[in-house]
Protein backbone atom coordinates (compact mmCIF):
# COMPACT_ATOMS: atom_id res chain seq x y z
CA UNK A 1 0.00 0.00 0.00
CA UNK A 2 1.17 3.51 -0.81
CA UNK A 3 0.24 6.43 1.41
CA UNK A 4 -0.73 8.61 -1.58
CA UNK A 5 -3.47 6.09 -2.43
CA UNK A 6 -4.69 5.76 1.17
CA UNK A 7 -6.72 8.14 3.33
CA UNK A 8 -4.55 9.47 6.16
CA UNK A 9 -6.22 12.18 8.26
CA UNK A 10 -4.30 12.88 11.46
CA UNK A 11 -5.09 15.71 13.87
CA UNK A 12 -2.77 17.70 16.13
CA UNK A 13 -5.40 18.02 18.88
CA UNK A 14 -8.09 15.68 20.12
CA UNK A 15 -11.74 16.82 20.23
CA UNK A 16 -12.81 18.40 23.51
CA UNK A 17 -15.23 15.58 24.34
CA UNK A 18 -12.52 12.88 24.16
CA UNK A 19 -11.74 11.82 27.75
CA UNK A 20 -9.57 8.70 27.74
CA UNK A 21 -6.37 7.95 25.80
CA UNK A 22 -7.96 5.53 23.33
CA UNK A 23 -10.71 7.98 22.37
CA UNK A 24 -8.23 10.85 21.93
CA UNK A 25 -5.73 8.80 19.94
CA UNK A 26 -8.27 7.05 17.71
CA UNK A 27 -9.70 10.45 16.76
CA UNK A 28 -6.29 12.09 16.29
CA UNK A 29 -4.89 9.21 14.24
CA UNK A 30 -7.90 9.16 11.92
CA UNK A 31 -9.08 5.70 13.02
CA UNK A 32 -12.66 6.83 13.70
CA UNK A 33 -14.84 9.86 13.01
CA UNK A 34 -17.80 10.82 15.17
CA UNK A 35 -21.20 10.89 13.47
CA UNK A 36 -23.41 11.21 16.56
CA UNK A 37 -23.39 10.46 20.29
CA UNK A 38 -21.82 7.01 20.62
CA UNK A 39 -21.92 6.46 16.84
CA UNK A 40 -18.70 6.45 14.80
CA UNK A 41 -17.56 5.89 11.23
CA UNK A 42 -14.72 3.40 11.08
CA UNK A 43 -12.24 5.19 8.84
CA UNK A 44 -9.90 3.16 6.58
CA UNK A 45 -7.06 3.09 9.12
CA UNK A 46 -9.32 1.99 11.95
CA UNK A 47 -11.20 -0.51 9.79
CA UNK A 48 -7.93 -2.30 9.02
CA UNK A 49 -7.45 -2.88 12.75
CA UNK A 50 -11.02 -4.11 13.15
CA UNK A 51 -10.68 -6.49 10.20
CA UNK A 52 -7.51 -7.98 11.73
CA UNK A 53 -9.31 -8.51 15.04
CA UNK A 54 -12.18 -10.19 13.18
CA UNK A 55 -9.80 -12.44 11.22
CA UNK A 56 -8.12 -13.77 14.37
CA UNK A 57 -11.49 -14.34 16.03
CA UNK A 58 -12.86 -16.16 12.98
CA UNK A 59 -9.80 -18.38 12.64
CA UNK A 60 -10.00 -19.53 16.24
CA UNK A 61 -13.78 -19.91 16.29
CA UNK A 62 -13.62 -22.04 13.14
CA UNK A 63 -10.76 -24.03 14.63
CA UNK A 64 -12.95 -24.71 17.70
CA UNK A 65 -15.69 -26.12 15.49
CA UNK A 66 -18.08 -23.18 15.53
CA UNK A 67 -20.05 -22.39 12.36
CA UNK A 68 -20.50 -18.82 11.15
CA UNK A 69 -23.82 -17.30 10.17
CA UNK A 70 -25.23 -13.77 10.17
CA UNK A 71 -28.45 -12.81 11.94
CA UNK A 72 -30.41 -9.64 11.20
CA UNK A 73 -29.68 -6.37 12.97
CA UNK A 74 -33.41 -5.53 12.94
CA UNK A 75 -35.42 -8.31 14.59
CA UNK A 76 -39.19 -8.88 15.00
CA UNK A 77 -40.47 -8.13 18.49
CA UNK A 78 -42.44 -11.40 18.58
CA UNK A 79 -39.33 -13.44 19.38
CA UNK A 80 -38.30 -11.05 22.16
CA UNK A 81 -41.84 -11.19 23.54
CA UNK A 82 -41.58 -14.98 23.80
CA UNK A 83 -38.74 -14.65 26.31
CA UNK A 84 -40.19 -11.55 27.97
CA UNK A 85 -37.14 -9.46 27.19
CA UNK A 86 -39.08 -7.04 25.00
CA UNK A 87 -40.78 -5.72 28.14
CA UNK A 88 -38.11 -6.53 30.74
CA UNK A 89 -35.18 -4.81 29.08
CA UNK A 90 -34.90 -1.12 29.77
CA UNK A 91 -34.47 1.79 27.39
CA UNK A 92 -31.09 0.36 26.29
CA UNK A 93 -33.17 -1.85 23.93
CA UNK A 94 -34.02 0.31 20.92
CA UNK A 95 -37.58 -0.47 19.86
CA UNK A 96 -38.95 0.69 16.50
CA UNK A 97 -42.09 0.27 14.38
CA UNK A 98 -42.31 -0.30 10.65
CA UNK A 99 -44.85 1.32 8.29
CA UNK A 100 -47.42 -1.32 9.31
CA UNK A 101 -47.02 -0.43 13.02
CA UNK A 102 -45.36 -3.76 13.73
CA UNK A 103 -42.80 -3.79 16.55
CA UNK A 104 -39.13 -4.49 15.95
CA UNK A 105 -35.92 -4.16 17.94
CA UNK A 106 -32.40 -3.19 16.95
CA UNK A 107 -30.46 -6.13 18.34
CA UNK A 108 -28.02 -5.72 21.23
CA UNK A 109 -27.61 -9.53 21.17
CA UNK A 110 -29.27 -12.47 19.40
CA UNK A 111 -30.28 -15.22 21.84
CA UNK A 112 -33.89 -15.21 20.63
CA UNK A 113 -33.07 -15.40 16.93
CA UNK A 114 -30.49 -18.15 17.29
CA UNK A 115 -32.83 -20.17 19.54
CA UNK A 116 -35.51 -19.84 16.88
CA UNK A 117 -33.02 -21.21 14.33
CA UNK A 118 -32.21 -24.14 16.61
CA UNK A 119 -35.84 -25.12 17.23
CA UNK A 120 -36.44 -25.22 13.48
CA UNK A 121 -33.21 -26.80 12.28
CA UNK A 122 -31.86 -28.99 15.10
CA UNK A 123 -34.51 -31.67 15.47
CA UNK A 124 -32.46 -34.65 16.71
CA UNK A 125 -29.77 -35.32 19.32
CA UNK A 126 -27.71 -36.66 16.39
CA UNK A 127 -27.26 -33.06 15.17
CA UNK A 128 -25.75 -31.96 18.48
CA UNK A 129 -23.58 -30.33 19.67
CA UNK A 130 -23.71 -27.21 17.52
CA UNK A 131 -22.16 -23.78 17.96
CA UNK A 132 -23.35 -20.93 15.73
CA UNK A 133 -21.55 -17.59 15.72
CA UNK A 134 -21.70 -14.26 13.94
CA UNK A 135 -19.66 -11.07 13.67
CA UNK A 136 -22.37 -8.48 13.49
CA UNK A 137 -23.31 -4.87 14.25
CA UNK A 138 -25.16 -4.34 17.54
CA UNK A 139 -26.90 -1.35 19.08
CA UNK A 140 -27.40 -0.51 22.73
CA UNK A 141 -29.03 2.82 23.49
CA UNK A 142 -26.66 3.87 26.28
CA UNK A 143 -27.93 6.71 28.42
CA UNK A 144 -24.49 8.30 28.43
CA UNK A 145 -22.21 6.98 25.68
CA UNK A 146 -18.61 7.88 26.44
CA UNK A 147 -14.98 6.97 25.89
CA UNK A 148 -15.31 6.54 22.11
CA UNK A 149 -15.51 2.88 21.09
CA UNK A 150 -15.21 1.81 24.73
CA UNK A 151 -18.85 2.56 25.42
CA UNK A 152 -20.52 3.42 22.15
CA UNK A 153 -24.12 2.85 21.17
CA UNK A 154 -23.37 1.10 17.88
CA UNK A 155 -20.64 -1.53 17.98
CA UNK A 156 -19.48 -4.77 16.38
CA UNK A 157 -19.52 -7.94 18.44
CA UNK A 158 -18.76 -11.58 17.89
CA UNK A 159 -21.49 -13.56 19.60
CA UNK A 160 -21.65 -17.35 19.61
CA UNK A 161 -24.28 -19.74 20.96
CA UNK A 162 -23.80 -23.43 21.72
CA UNK A 163 -26.55 -26.06 21.78
CA UNK A 164 -26.17 -29.36 23.64
CA UNK A 165 -28.37 -32.25 24.71
CA UNK A 166 -27.41 -32.18 28.42
CA UNK A 167 -25.43 -30.30 31.04
CA UNK A 168 -22.33 -32.45 30.59
CA UNK A 169 -22.27 -31.60 26.89
CA UNK A 170 -22.88 -27.91 27.61
CA UNK A 171 -19.96 -27.88 30.04
CA UNK A 172 -17.73 -29.47 27.42
CA UNK A 173 -18.79 -26.85 24.85
CA UNK A 174 -18.06 -24.15 27.42
CA UNK A 175 -14.55 -25.50 28.00
CA UNK A 176 -13.87 -25.63 24.26
CA UNK A 177 -14.83 -21.94 24.04
CA UNK A 178 -12.78 -21.08 27.13
CA UNK A 179 -9.67 -22.51 25.46
CA UNK A 180 -10.50 -20.84 22.13
CA UNK A 181 -10.81 -17.48 23.89
CA UNK A 182 -7.42 -17.91 25.49
CA UNK A 183 -5.88 -18.61 22.09
CA UNK A 184 -7.63 -15.54 20.66
CA UNK A 185 -6.42 -13.16 23.34
CA UNK A 186 -2.93 -14.67 23.34
CA UNK A 187 -2.70 -13.89 19.63
CA UNK A 188 -3.71 -10.27 20.15
CA UNK A 189 -0.50 -9.75 22.13
CA UNK A 190 -2.26 -7.97 25.01
CA UNK A 191 -1.86 -8.41 28.76
CA UNK A 192 -5.17 -9.86 29.90
CA UNK A 193 -6.73 -12.00 32.59
CA UNK A 194 -9.57 -14.50 32.43
CA UNK A 195 -11.51 -13.94 35.63
CA UNK A 196 -14.34 -15.84 37.26
CA UNK A 197 -17.50 -13.77 36.92
CA UNK A 198 -20.97 -13.76 38.41
CA UNK A 199 -23.65 -15.13 36.09
CA UNK A 200 -26.31 -12.80 37.43
CA UNK A 201 -29.91 -13.79 36.86
CA UNK A 202 -28.81 -16.55 34.48
CA UNK A 203 -27.42 -18.60 37.36
CA UNK A 204 -24.79 -21.32 37.37
CA UNK A 205 -21.10 -21.22 38.16
CA UNK A 206 -19.74 -21.24 34.61
CA UNK A 207 -18.92 -17.67 33.70
CA UNK A 208 -15.66 -15.95 32.82
CA UNK A 209 -14.79 -12.43 31.74
CA UNK A 210 -11.72 -11.66 29.66
CA UNK A 211 -10.25 -8.39 30.88
CA UNK A 212 -7.49 -6.37 29.23
CA UNK A 213 -5.43 -4.86 32.04
CA UNK A 214 -5.43 -1.04 31.84
CA UNK A 215 -5.31 1.73 34.44
CA UNK A 216 -8.37 3.38 32.87
CA UNK A 217 -10.49 0.22 33.03
CA UNK A 218 -13.94 0.49 34.60
CA UNK A 219 -13.81 -2.97 36.20
CA UNK A 220 -11.82 -4.05 39.25
CA UNK A 221 -9.91 -7.30 38.66
CA UNK A 222 -8.91 -9.35 41.68
CA UNK A 223 -6.13 -11.92 41.40
CA UNK A 224 -3.42 -13.73 43.30
CA UNK A 225 0.11 -13.28 41.85
CA UNK A 226 1.19 -16.57 43.42
CA UNK A 227 -1.56 -18.69 41.83
CA UNK A 228 -4.08 -18.91 38.99
CA UNK A 229 -6.90 -17.42 41.05
CA UNK A 230 -8.64 -14.47 39.35
CA UNK A 231 -12.14 -13.05 39.65
CA UNK A 232 -14.01 -9.83 39.12
CA UNK A 233 -15.01 -7.77 42.14
CA UNK A 234 -18.57 -9.11 42.07
CA UNK A 235 -17.38 -12.71 42.30
CA UNK A 236 -14.20 -12.52 44.41
CA UNK A 237 -14.67 -14.26 47.75
CA UNK A 238 -13.63 -12.64 51.03
CA UNK A 239 -12.55 -15.40 53.40
CA UNK A 240 -13.57 -15.48 57.04
CA UNK A 241 -10.75 -14.42 59.40
CA UNK A 242 -8.54 -17.29 60.50
CA UNK A 243 -8.57 -18.32 64.14
CA UNK A 244 -11.09 -17.82 66.94
CA UNK A 245 -12.76 -14.53 67.76
CA UNK A 246 -10.72 -12.45 70.28
CA UNK A 247 -11.91 -12.28 73.87
CA UNK A 248 -13.92 -9.24 74.99
CA UNK A 249 -11.72 -6.72 76.81
CA UNK A 250 -13.86 -3.58 76.91
CA UNK A 251 -17.04 -2.75 78.77
CA UNK A 252 -20.08 -1.68 76.81
CA UNK A 253 -20.13 2.12 76.74
CA UNK A 254 -22.41 4.72 75.17
CA UNK A 255 -20.28 7.57 73.81
CA UNK A 256 -21.32 10.99 72.50
CA UNK A 257 -20.52 11.56 68.81
CA UNK A 258 -22.23 14.88 68.01
CA UNK A 259 -22.66 15.38 64.28
CA UNK A 260 -20.48 12.35 63.45
CA UNK A 261 -22.64 10.19 61.17
CA UNK A 262 -20.00 8.16 59.30
CA UNK A 263 -17.60 5.48 60.48
CA UNK A 264 -14.67 7.62 59.32
CA UNK A 265 -15.83 10.58 61.41
CA UNK A 266 -16.48 8.44 64.48
CA UNK A 267 -13.08 6.73 64.25
CA UNK A 268 -11.36 10.11 63.93
CA UNK A 269 -13.27 11.55 66.90
CA UNK A 270 -12.61 8.58 69.16
CA UNK A 271 -9.04 8.18 67.87
CA UNK A 272 -9.48 4.49 67.03
CA UNK A 273 -8.73 2.51 63.85
CA UNK A 274 -11.53 2.58 61.27
CA UNK A 275 -11.42 -1.23 61.28
CA UNK A 276 -12.85 -1.26 64.83
CA UNK A 277 -16.09 0.37 63.66
CA UNK A 278 -19.10 -1.37 62.14
CA UNK A 279 -21.42 0.24 59.59
CA UNK A 280 -25.14 -0.48 59.40
CA UNK A 281 -26.92 -0.86 56.05
CA UNK A 282 -30.69 -1.24 56.17
CA UNK A 283 -32.52 -3.15 53.43
CA UNK A 284 -36.11 -4.26 52.96
CA UNK A 285 -37.88 -7.09 51.19
CA UNK A 286 -41.55 -6.91 50.24
CA UNK A 287 -43.97 -9.81 50.25
CA UNK A 288 -46.57 -9.46 47.49
CA UNK A 289 -50.10 -10.83 47.47
CA UNK A 290 -51.71 -12.60 44.52
CA UNK A 291 -52.63 -9.22 43.02
CA UNK A 292 -49.05 -7.99 43.16
CA UNK A 293 -49.69 -5.60 46.05
CA UNK A 294 -47.33 -5.33 49.03
CA UNK A 295 -48.77 -7.53 51.80
CA UNK A 296 -45.85 -7.26 54.21
CA UNK A 297 -42.30 -5.96 54.58
CA UNK A 298 -39.23 -7.46 56.26
CA UNK A 299 -36.49 -5.05 57.33
CA UNK A 300 -32.89 -6.29 57.28
CA UNK A 301 -29.79 -4.93 59.03
CA UNK A 302 -26.47 -5.68 57.30
CA UNK A 303 -23.34 -5.19 59.40
CA UNK A 304 -20.00 -4.54 57.70
CA UNK A 305 -16.64 -3.38 59.03
CA UNK A 306 -16.30 0.38 58.73
CA UNK A 307 -13.55 0.21 56.13
CA UNK A 308 -15.38 -2.31 53.91
CA UNK A 309 -18.00 -1.82 51.16
CA UNK A 310 -21.14 -3.85 50.53
CA UNK A 311 -21.19 -6.13 47.49
CA UNK A 312 -24.75 -6.07 46.12
CA UNK A 313 -24.25 -9.21 44.04
CA UNK A 314 -23.22 -11.21 47.11
CA UNK A 315 -26.04 -9.71 49.18
CA UNK A 316 -28.46 -10.85 46.48
CA UNK A 317 -27.46 -14.46 47.19
CA UNK A 318 -28.21 -14.36 50.94
CA UNK A 319 -31.26 -16.53 51.74
CA UNK A 320 -34.24 -14.22 52.06
CA UNK A 321 -32.61 -11.51 49.99
CA UNK A 322 -32.14 -13.66 46.89
CA UNK A 323 -35.63 -12.86 45.54
CA UNK A 324 -34.83 -9.16 45.38
CA UNK A 325 -34.34 -6.36 47.89
CA UNK A 326 -34.35 -2.60 48.14
CA UNK A 327 -32.86 -0.02 50.46
CA UNK A 328 -35.22 0.75 53.35
CA UNK A 329 -37.00 4.09 53.40
CA UNK A 330 -36.35 6.68 56.11
CA UNK A 331 -39.81 6.08 57.69
CA UNK A 332 -39.09 2.32 57.81
CA UNK A 333 -35.72 3.01 59.45
CA UNK A 334 -37.23 5.34 62.04
CA UNK A 335 -39.97 2.79 62.79
CA UNK A 336 -37.50 -0.03 63.49
CA UNK A 337 -34.48 1.82 64.88
CA UNK A 338 -35.89 5.03 66.33
CA UNK A 339 -33.04 7.04 64.80
CA UNK A 340 -32.04 8.40 61.45
CA UNK A 341 -29.27 6.86 59.29
CA UNK A 342 -25.76 7.51 60.58
CA UNK A 343 -26.47 6.39 64.14
CA UNK A 344 -27.87 2.90 63.61
CA UNK A 345 -26.86 -0.39 65.20
CA UNK A 346 -28.16 -3.77 66.37
CA UNK A 347 -28.59 -2.85 70.07
CA UNK A 348 -31.75 -1.19 71.40
CA UNK A 349 -34.01 -1.75 68.40
CA UNK A 350 -37.61 -0.49 68.53
CA UNK A 351 -38.85 -3.37 66.35
CA UNK A 352 -37.13 -6.66 65.40
CA UNK A 353 -35.10 -6.83 62.19
CA UNK A 354 -33.28 -9.65 60.42
CA UNK A 355 -29.53 -9.25 61.03
CA UNK A 356 -26.87 -10.38 58.55
CA UNK A 357 -23.26 -10.04 59.71
CA UNK A 358 -20.40 -10.07 57.28
CA UNK A 359 -17.86 -12.80 58.02
CA UNK A 360 -15.38 -10.21 59.22
CA UNK A 361 -17.85 -8.58 61.62
CA UNK A 362 -18.90 -11.96 63.03
CA UNK A 363 -15.28 -12.50 64.11
CA UNK A 364 -14.81 -9.04 65.71
CA UNK A 365 -14.67 -8.12 69.38
CA UNK A 366 -14.97 -4.75 71.12
CA UNK A 367 -16.46 -2.99 68.10
CA UNK A 368 -18.22 0.33 67.72
CA UNK A 369 -21.65 0.89 66.17
CA UNK A 370 -24.53 3.36 66.24
CA UNK A 371 -26.59 3.62 69.44
CA UNK A 372 -29.90 4.14 67.65
CA UNK A 373 -29.90 7.62 69.09
CA UNK A 374 -28.81 10.72 67.23
CA UNK A 375 -25.30 11.93 68.16
CA UNK A 376 -24.42 8.73 70.05
CA UNK A 377 -22.55 5.49 69.34
CA UNK A 378 -21.83 2.41 71.42
CA UNK A 379 -18.26 1.18 71.99
CA UNK A 380 -17.07 -2.18 73.30
CA UNK A 381 -19.81 -4.22 71.60
CA UNK A 382 -19.34 -8.00 71.72
CA UNK A 383 -21.32 -10.90 70.29
CA UNK A 384 -22.81 -13.28 72.84
CA UNK A 385 -22.41 -10.82 75.71
CA UNK A 386 -24.18 -7.68 74.48
CA UNK A 387 -26.35 -9.15 71.73
CA UNK A 388 -27.11 -12.64 70.43
CA UNK A 389 -24.76 -14.38 68.02
CA UNK A 390 -25.76 -13.42 64.47
CA UNK A 391 -28.33 -15.75 62.97
CA UNK A 392 -26.97 -15.16 59.48
CA UNK A 393 -23.26 -14.82 58.64
CA UNK A 394 -22.27 -14.37 54.99
CA UNK A 395 -19.64 -12.93 52.70
CA UNK A 396 -21.33 -9.66 51.73
CA UNK A 397 -18.38 -7.32 51.16
CA UNK A 398 -15.98 -6.38 48.39
CA UNK A 399 -12.52 -7.82 48.84
CA UNK A 400 -9.65 -5.38 49.41
CA UNK A 401 -6.02 -5.56 48.37
CA UNK A 402 -4.05 -7.73 50.77
CA UNK A 403 -6.93 -10.11 51.61
CA UNK A 404 -6.02 -13.79 51.62
CA UNK A 405 -6.61 -15.54 48.30
CA UNK A 406 -9.52 -18.03 48.48
CA UNK A 407 -7.19 -20.76 47.22
CA UNK A 408 -4.85 -20.16 50.17
CA UNK A 409 -1.79 -19.48 47.99
CA UNK A 410 -1.09 -15.83 48.67
CA UNK A 411 -2.69 -12.43 49.02
CA UNK A 412 -4.97 -10.66 46.60
CA UNK A 413 -3.99 -7.80 44.29
CA UNK A 414 -6.48 -5.51 42.55
CA UNK A 415 -5.98 -4.01 39.08
CA UNK A 416 -8.26 -2.22 36.66
CA UNK A 417 -9.49 -4.00 33.56
CA UNK A 418 -11.56 -3.48 30.42
CA UNK A 419 -13.97 -6.31 29.65
CA UNK A 420 -13.51 -7.41 26.04
CA UNK A 421 -14.98 -10.91 26.21
CA UNK A 422 -17.46 -12.89 28.28
CA UNK A 423 -18.44 -16.55 28.19
CA UNK A 424 -21.17 -18.18 30.24
CA UNK A 425 -23.46 -21.14 30.52
CA UNK A 426 -27.07 -20.19 29.75
CA UNK A 427 -28.71 -23.49 30.61
CA UNK A 428 -32.32 -23.68 29.44
CA UNK A 429 -33.33 -20.05 30.06
CA UNK A 430 -34.10 -19.34 26.40
CA UNK A 431 -34.89 -22.82 25.14
CA UNK A 432 -37.60 -23.29 27.79
CA UNK A 433 -39.12 -19.87 27.19
CA UNK A 434 -39.25 -20.49 23.44
CA UNK A 435 -40.09 -24.20 23.67
CA UNK A 436 -37.00 -25.07 21.65
CA UNK A 437 -36.72 -28.85 21.76
CA UNK A 438 -35.09 -31.77 20.00
CA UNK A 439 -35.83 -35.49 20.05
CA UNK A 440 -33.44 -37.25 22.41
CA UNK A 441 -32.20 -40.82 22.08
CA UNK A 442 -35.31 -42.14 23.86
CA UNK A 443 -37.56 -40.43 21.31
CA UNK A 444 -38.83 -37.84 23.79
CA UNK A 445 -38.56 -34.07 23.32
CA UNK A 446 -35.98 -32.27 25.43
CA UNK A 447 -35.00 -28.61 25.66
CA UNK A 448 -31.52 -27.52 24.57
CA UNK A 449 -28.77 -26.71 27.05
CA UNK A 450 -27.17 -23.47 25.81
CA UNK A 451 -24.05 -21.40 26.22
CA UNK A 452 -23.31 -17.83 25.12
CA UNK A 453 -19.91 -16.37 24.17
CA UNK A 454 -19.17 -12.76 23.23
CA UNK A 455 -16.17 -10.65 22.15
CA UNK A 456 -16.32 -6.87 21.71
CA UNK A 457 -14.68 -6.53 18.29
CA UNK A 458 -14.71 -2.72 18.20
CA UNK A 459 -14.05 -2.31 21.92
CA UNK A 460 -10.90 -4.41 21.67
CA UNK A 461 -8.80 -1.90 19.66
CA UNK A 462 -9.69 0.79 22.19
CA UNK A 463 -8.64 -1.52 25.04
CA UNK A 464 -5.38 -2.29 23.21
CA UNK A 465 -4.61 1.43 22.95
CA UNK A 466 -5.33 2.00 26.65
CA UNK A 467 -2.66 -0.60 27.37
CA UNK A 468 -0.22 0.42 24.62
CA UNK A 469 0.44 4.12 24.11
CA UNK A 470 2.85 6.89 25.03
CA UNK A 471 3.03 10.67 24.68
CA UNK A 472 3.62 10.33 20.91
CA UNK A 473 0.66 8.10 20.13
CA UNK A 474 -0.46 4.49 19.77
CA UNK A 475 1.84 1.44 19.97
CA UNK A 476 0.02 -1.42 18.24
CA UNK A 477 0.85 -5.08 18.82
CA UNK A 478 1.94 -6.57 15.48
CA UNK A 479 -1.13 -8.82 15.18
CA UNK A 480 -3.68 -6.01 15.00
CA UNK A 481 -1.69 -3.02 13.73
CA UNK A 482 -3.26 -1.28 10.70
CA UNK A 483 0.11 -1.76 8.97
CA UNK A 484 2.95 -3.81 10.40
CA UNK A 485 5.80 -1.95 8.70
CA UNK A 486 6.07 1.57 7.31
CA UNK A 487 8.82 2.53 4.87
CA UNK A 488 9.70 6.22 5.25
CA UNK A 489 11.84 7.55 2.38
CA UNK A 490 13.37 10.98 2.93
CA UNK A 491 13.43 13.15 -0.20
CA UNK A 492 11.87 10.46 -2.38
CA UNK A 493 10.66 13.12 -4.82
CA UNK A 494 14.20 14.47 -5.23
CA UNK A 495 16.26 11.27 -5.30
CA UNK A 496 15.82 8.48 -7.81
CA UNK A 497 18.03 6.21 -5.63
CA UNK A 498 15.86 6.72 -2.53
CA UNK A 499 12.69 6.16 -4.57
CA UNK A 500 14.03 2.96 -6.12
CA UNK A 501 15.28 1.58 -2.78
CA UNK A 502 11.98 2.37 -1.08
CA UNK A 503 9.89 0.75 -3.79
CA UNK A 504 12.15 -2.31 -3.85
CA UNK A 505 11.89 -2.83 -0.07
CA UNK A 506 8.14 -2.25 -0.14
CA UNK A 507 7.61 -4.75 -2.95
CA UNK A 508 9.90 -7.37 -1.35
CA UNK A 509 8.13 -7.18 1.99
CA UNK A 510 4.68 -7.20 0.36
CA UNK A 511 5.64 -10.27 -1.70
CA UNK A 512 6.60 -11.98 1.58
CA UNK A 513 3.12 -11.34 2.95
CA UNK A 514 4.09 -8.41 5.17
CA UNK A 515 1.45 -5.71 5.65
CA UNK A 516 3.63 -2.78 4.58
CA UNK A 517 2.95 0.88 3.89
CA UNK A 518 5.20 3.08 1.71
CA UNK A 519 4.88 6.74 2.61
CA UNK A 520 5.29 8.38 -0.81
CA UNK A 521 3.54 11.64 0.10
CA UNK A 522 6.76 13.69 0.07
CA UNK A 523 6.23 14.94 3.66
CA UNK A 524 9.08 16.47 5.68
CA UNK A 525 10.78 13.86 7.93
CA UNK A 526 9.45 15.36 11.18
CA UNK A 527 5.84 15.45 10.01
CA UNK A 528 6.10 11.99 8.42
CA UNK A 529 7.58 10.38 11.55
CA UNK A 530 5.05 12.12 13.80
CA UNK A 531 2.15 10.74 11.73
CA UNK A 532 3.34 7.14 11.95
CA UNK A 533 4.20 7.39 15.63
CA UNK A 534 0.70 8.73 16.27
CA UNK A 535 -0.89 5.98 14.14
CA UNK A 536 1.27 3.45 15.96
CA UNK A 537 2.76 1.28 13.18
CA UNK A 538 5.17 -0.94 15.15
CA UNK A 539 8.09 -1.24 12.67
CA UNK A 540 9.65 1.64 10.70
CA UNK A 541 12.43 1.73 8.11
CA UNK A 542 13.93 5.08 7.10
CA UNK A 543 15.68 5.40 3.74
CA UNK A 544 17.77 8.48 2.94
CA UNK A 545 20.41 9.56 0.41
CA UNK A 546 23.05 9.74 3.12
CA UNK A 547 22.17 6.28 4.40
CA UNK A 548 22.32 4.76 0.93
CA UNK A 549 25.74 6.31 0.32
CA UNK A 550 26.93 4.76 3.59
CA UNK A 551 25.21 1.47 2.72
CA UNK A 552 23.06 1.75 5.86
CA UNK A 553 19.32 2.06 6.45
CA UNK A 554 17.62 2.82 9.79
CA UNK A 555 15.22 0.45 11.50
CA UNK A 556 13.27 1.42 14.62
CA UNK A 557 10.55 -0.35 16.55
CA UNK A 558 7.84 1.92 17.91
CA UNK A 559 9.02 1.17 21.47
CA UNK A 560 12.73 1.71 20.72
CA UNK A 561 14.34 4.91 21.98
CA UNK A 562 16.79 5.02 19.04
CA UNK A 563 17.16 3.66 15.51
CA UNK A 564 19.34 0.68 14.57
CA UNK A 565 21.55 0.91 11.49
CA UNK A 566 21.20 -2.09 9.19
CA UNK A 567 23.18 -2.81 5.99
CA UNK A 568 20.99 -1.89 3.02
CA UNK A 569 21.30 -5.33 1.45
CA UNK A 570 20.15 -7.03 4.66
CA UNK A 571 17.21 -4.80 5.60
CA UNK A 572 14.42 -7.02 4.23
CA UNK A 573 15.76 -10.10 5.99
CA UNK A 574 16.32 -8.07 9.17
CA UNK A 575 12.73 -6.79 9.22
CA UNK A 576 11.30 -10.23 8.51
CA UNK A 577 13.41 -11.57 11.36
CA UNK A 578 12.03 -8.96 13.74
CA UNK A 579 8.49 -9.80 12.67
CA UNK A 580 9.09 -13.51 13.22
CA UNK A 581 10.47 -12.81 16.70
Amino acid sequence: MRASQFLISTLKEAPADAEVASHKLMMRSGMIKKLGAGIYTYMPMGLRVIRKVEAIVREEMNRAGAVECTMPVIQPAELWQETGRFDKMGPELLRIKDRHERDFVVQPTSEEVVTDIARQELRSYKQLPKNLYQVQTKFRDERRPRFGLMRGREFIMKDAYSFDRDQAGAKKSYEIMAQAYRRIFDRFGLRYRAVAADSGAIGGDLSEEFQVIAATGEDAIVYCPQSEYAANMEKAEALAPAGPRPEAKQALQKVPTPGKATCEEVAELLKVPLATTVKSIVLATDKLDHQGMVAGTQVWLLLLRGDHDMNEIKVGKVPGLDAGFRFATVPEILEHFGAKPGYLGPIGLKKPVQIVADREVAAMADWICGANEEDFHIAGVNWGRDLPEPALVADIRNVVEGDLSPDGKGRLVIERGIEVGHIFYLGTKYSKAMEATFLDEDGKPKVFEMGCYGIGITRLPAAAIEQNHDERGIIWPDAIAPFTVVVCPIGMDRSAEVKAAAQKLHDELAAAGVDVMLDDRGERPGAMFADWELIGVPHRVVISDRGLKEGQLEYQHRRDSAATKVPAGEIAAFVKGRLAA
